[in-house]
């Protein structure tokens, strides 16, 4: 029988995956209930011990040393306590045996119940441990029930919840269907430890990468910072130390081995897996991949980066809706305006007249006060107009021939001064010859000049004197337009009928020898 209790007793344990000890602990406690319901004053204590290897059981009745008993159930004195332990001393837990009595089919169920609500507590306490320690880990699990809150999903040892706000939009899911899950929040329950779990988590991406990539879990190759919108796309940073070592290259696996399988796993999500650097215009340009970044203008106060892109690129760069500049802003931490270089070159053109600025500034300023010394000086601007409508009061007309030969003179004046010059700059003649050479040149053309000016041509003053118009010569008239019009019409009177006239005698003979 004794044997028989030890299998029956190592078989729970294996069944409810408990320690032996656990499960020993448990039948002690519910068989000291049994015993204390049936034999036992309900104010009494009790103790039931339990030999593991021969499965002999001894109940204890536990009393406490007063010096003066009140209460002999619960109560021994001093004197009692030193003839079973001479080393008691007042206030110590005194364990008496007491005699074994068969228990009661009450007994039995009473301690059939406290076992099994005891290796429910054992087990509940040893689960929630072991999936405390699995926190932030994956765990894979069959889905056991679909409804509209949420997925409930079956770990083995305990089911996990997944709430609708952890679930991916575009996968579909069904029931015994093995998933990879990612365990988010691990609570003590009532019955049972509260599990939640994900599909939608960023770590999610992580803990795929280190499970899939050995670089990674020997940590070669170390994830800087993950970006994912879930079921569509995600970007992931990677970054190694060791010199010889592809950080992108590990992570994709040849013919892309290793990103296929997380690809598969997460049904079908877009990963994009960049460079990163410590420097966030390299970083920011590769997190646009696979657009080519031209230039990356950053605002370190406000955390602001401008990308310049190829205007065929503008679209990529961009990606639908905006998903590849949201995820490399998430990925790097700045936030990214992405333009054309023809706006970016436009943008340039619109700077530099703000640079020039301050010249025309001072130029502006210059002239007022031009203008401001012209208005202090008003008599000297009067004088200098006088000045020259005087000049141009003497100037005499000059005829074209003068022109023309005073610029040819000129000509060949500059012509001989450039002989002289290149003579004078060869060393073949010095400076004193050099002017006495002039000089001389210089005397030769006046004298050209004064023998072709023209003789002055004397004019009588009869040219000077102006015909007096019809009137007496004695007192001078004013005379008006109306005048000189009238005039005019009485000439052309008289010479149209001259003109008649002759006509008409040259008309004359002609009808006559036609009458005859």
């Amino acid at each position: 029988m004794k044997s028989d209790f030890l299998i029956a007793l190592t078989q729970l344990a294996a069944e409810r995956n408990l320690p032996r000890n656990t499960v020993i602990s448990a039948i002690e406690l519910a068989l000291a209930a049994a015993y204390k319901k049936d034999n036992f004053d309900p104010d009494q204590n009790i103790s039931v011990t339990m030999d593991p290897g021969s499965g002999d059981v001894t109940v204890y009745v536990l009393k406490q040393v007063v010096e003066t008993v009140e209460n002999d159930l619960i109560e021994i004195s001093l004197e009692e306590a030193k003839k079973i332990i001479p080393s008691s001393e007042i206030n110590d837990t005194m364990k008496i045996d007491s005699h074994l009595y068969n228990a009661g089919r009450i007994a039995a169920q009473t301690a059939k119940q406290v076992v099994m609500q005891k290796l429910r507590e054992a087990e509940r306490d040893l689960i929630f441990e072991e999936y405390a320690e699995k926190f932030d880990n994956i765990v894979t699990g069959n889905i056991t029930k679909v409804e509209a809150g949420g997925v409930t999903v079956d770990l083995g040892r305990t089911e996990a919840y997944m709430p609708d706000r952890e679930k991916v939009n575009s996968e579909r899911y069904r029931v015994n269907q093995k998933l990879k899950f990612y365990i988010l929040e691990v609570n003590k329950g009532t019955r049972n430890p509260e599990i939640i779990i994900s599909r939608a988590h960023k770590d999610l991406l992580r803990k795929l990468f280190e499970v899939e990539i050995p670089e990674i879990s020997n940590k070669v190759v170390e994830i800087k910072s993950i970006s994912r919108e879930p079921g569509s796309r995600s970007k992931i940073a990677v970054w190694t130390e060791q010199e010889g070592v592809d950080a992108v290259g590990s992570c994709v696996g040849l013919r892309g081995i290793r990103i296929q399988n997380i690809v598969n796993e997460l049904q079908g999500e877009k990963i994009d897996i960049v460079q990163w650097d410590s420097d966030p215009k390299v970083f920011i340009a590769n997190s646009l991949n696979p657009s080519q970044v031209l230039n990356v203008n950053l605002d370190y106060d406000t955390e602001n980066a401008v990308v310049a892109v190829q205007d065929k690129q503008l679209s990529l760069a961009i990606g639908k809706e905006g998903q590849n500049a949201r995820l490399a802003a998430k990925l790097t931490g700045w936030k990214i305006d992405i333009i054309s270089g023809s706006e970016a070159e436009q943008m340039e053109l619109d700077k530099e007249p703000e640079k020039e600025i301050p010249e025309t500034e001072s130029t502006v300023s210059e002239i007022e006060s031009e203008v401001n010394t012209t208005e202090n000086q008003p008599e000297t601007v009067v004088e200098q107009a006088e000045e020259i409508n005087a000049t141009e009061v003497d100037l005499e007309p000059v005829s074209l021939n003068d022109t023309e030969e005073g610029s040819k003179n000129d000509e060949e004046k500059d012509e001989e001064k450039s002989e002289v010059d290149l003579a004078l700059d060869r060393g073949e003649i010095s400076i004193e010859e050099a002017l006495a050479n002039l000089e001389i040149e210089e005397s030769t053309k006046n004298e050209k000049i004064e023998s072709n000016e023209p003789e002055s041509i004397s004019l009588s003053d009869d040219i000077w004197q102006i015909p007096q118009l019809a009137g007496s010569n004695d007192s001078p008239q004013i005379r008006f337009a109306e005048d000189f019009v009238e005039t005019q019409g009485r000439d052309q009177s008289g010479r149209k009928s001259r003109k008649s006239r002759n006509t008409k005698n040259k008309k004359g003979p002609n009808t006559n020898n036609r009458d005859s």
